[in-house]
């Protein structure tokens, strides 16, 4: 479905979803106050290590759960409505929302992540999962489309197609740790491999901490633009990218060290220098250590919510079964959550919507004019 606005409302003029661009400048548009230097201990400060001994961080849904998301599943089939045109009256979860508005504090102001399992995939069609999912969605915050023709859910399986020329997740290879352009990321698992795919997850802030104790004087490269390959979508090659911004309070990270090497020019040339390369390596290595990182196998049924602000992600290669039904496959929400700051930081942060926005166009004009000239 393609999103002609930059956001799509109901009947009611509420926002239903964002496109690709609306959601883009929105999460990039990172107030900025100054280059960290000393350690942030906060929640979202984690170490994988300690959190493989704890499950606080994984809840499962009570049968009362599970009968209400059957009951709001018939409703929205009820509806009529097509999956873009529901909203969250069009699926009521009248208890439910109580535990989501704790799962999203916990996303945007504590650890940064949250495991649900119990959602009855298998005994739902992959609509039916689809509509939950989406409508889930919504019920957290505000779903967006995942590239420029406008998917709104993303199915993470293998289509067998080059990973040299599509983005990663449409690939069983393994996929280094990245972030995702929206404030969370969530994942509903359908099916899981027959072999590998587990999902490990890094804090960030973490990794940040860790860089700041080896090497105090790299982390200002961080704060100004990397080149990022955007395999052609939304009409350019490639992208610039601050990885790191921080407010006085929160360090927000957007981090993807793939597209951060495979950017060209458009001579064909890399755009990572040496320095910019070794840093990388620093960074990833940090990001791999086993103290940092978490690994999870998700199970059908399970959901993953992720902040792609304080939180990497990666995924170890896989292999599938060989009935195509039994492929790995999980469904891939992308959701902007509504932010509430003090004015100071709003100021920033509109700053920083501007800036991106300018840069987008400039980049998409700029490219378009390089491909009309050879």
């Amino acid at each position: 479905m393609c999103l002609p606005a930059s956001r799509l409302y109901n009947r009611r003029r509420r926002v239903v979803y964002k496109n690709l661009t609306a959601q883009t400048i929105h999460y990039f548009a990172r107030p900025q106050a100054g280059v960290l230097r000393e350690p942030l201990p906060i929640a979202a400060a984690w170490k994988g290590n300690q959190m493989a001994q704890r499950d606080d961080w994984r809840e499962a849904l009570t049968e009362s759960d599970v009968e209400e998301l059957d009951a709001a599943l018939e409703s929205a089939k009820g509806s009529g409505k097509a999956m873009g045109e529901l909203s969250r009256e069009d699926f009521p979860l009248p208890t439910l929302t109580h535990k989501i508005d704790r799962w999203r504090r916990e996303i945007a102001t504590g650890r940064g992540f949250q495991v649900l399992s119990g959602v009855p995939v298998t005994r739902w069609s992959e609509h039916e999962a689809e509509t939950f999912f989406w409508c889930f969605g919504l019920h957290f915050g505000i779903p967006g489309a995942q590239n420029p023709q406008g998917d709104l859910l993303g199915h993470v399986i293998d289509t067998g197609e080059s990973p040299d020329l599509v983005r990663h997740y449409r690939t069983r290879i393994n996929i280094n740790f990245h972030c995702d352009a929206a404030d969370v990321v969530g994942l509903l698992c359908l099916q899981k491999a027959r072999r590998g795919g587990q999902s490990r997850i890094v804090s960030s802030i973490s990794v940040y901490n860790e860089l700041l104790h080896r090497q105090p004087e790299a982390v200002g490269r961080f704060y100004r633009p990397f080149v990022m390959d955007t395999k052609g979508e939304g009409g350019v090659r490639y992208l610039p990218v601050r990885p790191c911004r921080y407010d006085g309070e929160c360090l927000r990270t957007f981090y993807h060290t793939d597209y951060f090497r495979s950017a060209v020019s458009f001579r064909g040339e890399s755009m990572l220098s040496l320095e910019d390369r070794v840093l990388l390596d620093l960074y990833n290595e940090i990001a791999g250590s086993p103290k940092l990182y978490l690994d999870m196998d998700l199970q059908p049924g399970d959901i993953q919510l992720l902040s792609n602000h304080t939180v990497l992600h990666a995924r170890t290669d896989y292999e599938d079964f060989p009935e195509p039904e039994r492929k790995r496959h999980l469904l891939r929400l992308w959701i902007s959550l509504p932010a509430r700051a003090p004015l100071v930081t709003r100021l920033r942060t509109q700053r920083s919507r501007l800036g991106v926005a300018a840069s987008a166009v400039g980049f998409k004009v700029g490219h378009a004019i390089r491909r009309a000239t050879g």
